[in-house]
């Protein structure tokens, strides 16, 4: 699915996603549902196994919530579609593996769209802010996620002062896995995700479902979850055709061929 906004390609396996909406990317209720059938459709897809998101231009990735569309009254509790605000966040079941590629400013929103990925790369200008405290509101995503991905101070700070973090900080404070110049980004995204394509697909769901549904418990609770087989994922691959051909291409010193099944 696509939209004048919001554009696909399938590059084999690999759904790249790109928001195309000048000036800046912005994201508006209406754009966020796109985004969220487009999200769905991929993790729905067999075919597919990665997706890239991107924005188009050099200098946003995207701006966040379109604030053109809330001063004419959308508020910030709108109906964003089924993966929440921009199509990920709340995405149910997404256990495909979702790489950002950060090609320009990620802004409010922006920045959180990024961080419901699973890697980011960025280019060497890219800057991340979260100015939501300027506007008297709170950046709610960012507020659950960023202190968990950096040290807690640092996130404080940017969500109380609203100030932009140049890819360099990013990257010291581990928030991005590459920084790269810009004219390799693109190339450099197709090449991990056609890389993780030729994964194992099940083996990825199943990482993402125990990261997802384990983080906030005691280890001997979130380990049990696994040795005893309670998530669905994790069911399906100690059962599947993949986890014997694992066993099966090392002892034969072979590449495995995964099946997904």
């Amino acid at each position: 699915m696509s939209s004048e906004a919001i554009k696909t390609e399938r590059l084999g396996r690999v759904l790249e996603v790109t928001i195309d909406r000048p000036k800046a990317n912005a994201i508006s209720a209406d754009i966020s549902r796109v985004m969220g059938d487009v999200f769905a459709a991929f993790r729905d897809d067999d075919e597919l196994r990665v997706a890239i998101i991107t924005g188009a231009g050099e200098k946003f990735f995207s701006a966040g919530w379109d604030l053109k569309s809330a001063a004419a009254g959308e508020a910030p509790d709108s109906d964003y579609g089924v993966g929440g605000f921009g199509g990920l966040q709340e995405l149910p079941g997404l256990n495909k593996p979702v790489i950002a590629a950060v090609n320009g400013m990620a802004v409010g929103g922006g920045f959180e769209i990024a961080l419901s990925t699973d890697l980011i790369l960025c280019a060497e200008h890219a800057r991340f802010s979260l100015p939501e405290i300027k506007a008297g509101t709170v950046a709610d995503a960012a507020s659950l996620k960023l202190p968990k991905r950096i040290p807690y101070h640092v996130a404080m700070d940017l969500l109380f002062t609203g100030r932009w973090m140049e890819a360099e900080e990013a990257a010291s404070w581990g928030l991005v896995n590459e920084v790269l110049p810009a004219d390799r980004l693109p190339d450099r995204a197709r090449e991990l995700a056609a890389m993780l394509a030729d994964g194992p697909p099940l083996v990825f769901a199943a990482i993402k479902e125990v990261v997802r549904e384990a983080s906030h418990l005691p280890f001997h609770d979130a380990i049990k979850l696994i040795t005893q087989r309670k998530l669905e994922t994790v069911d399906r691959l100690y059962s599947s055709e993949d986890q014997l051909e694992g066993a099966r291409a090392f002892a034969e010193k072979r590449a495995p061929v995964w099946r997904g099944r």
